[in-house]
């Protein structure tokens, strides 16, 4: 299995970092998971509420568990949702199915791991993690096409 590295995981999180500066969003937190599902980073703004560690995790552990971003997640979650309860609670409630949870993929498309991003609107938190991603040269999967 092929892993986002150290590296890597650095870049996509002090890059989302940065994004969300510019773009002047509230302070957010950045977890980068490798395809295992283990942290490889974790970065948390000043300022950031308590949750909010938990919320990036669940994020990037609910893409990297079901095998796909979390635009795909939150719909599926909407069109089922007693599976999705079921499945919060097999999970122990750590899937958090809203935008800004982002598979990492490698150029032949494997996934090597996942970022959850929170702090600011859901939509603004995805724009971080694929920033992140980008920087990587690797690819972004939100759950849309």
């Amino acid at each position: 299995m092929s892993n986002v590295t150290l590296d890597q995981a650095l870049l996509i999180a002090q890059t989302a970092l940065k994004k969300g500066r510019e773009m002047k969003f509230h302070p957010l937190t950045v977890v980068v998971l490798d395809a295992g599902g283990h942290m490889k980073a974790l970065l948390r703004e000043d300022h950031c509420s308590i949750l909010r560690e938990d919320i990036a995790r669940g994020k990037a552990w609910g893409v990297l568990g079901m095998g796909f971003g979390s635009r795909e997640l939150a719909r599926r979650a909407d069109k089922v949702p007693g599976f999705f309860t079921s499945l919060n609670v097999m999970s122990e409630g750590k899937i958090v199915p809203v935008a800004g949870g982002v598979l990492i993929r490698d150029a032949n498309n494997h996934i090597i791991g996942s970022v959850g991003v929170t702090g600011d609107t859901s939509d603004n938190d995805e724009i971080c993690a694929v920033a992140g991603i980008q920087a990587t040269g690797l690819i972004p999967d939100t759950g849309d096409k």
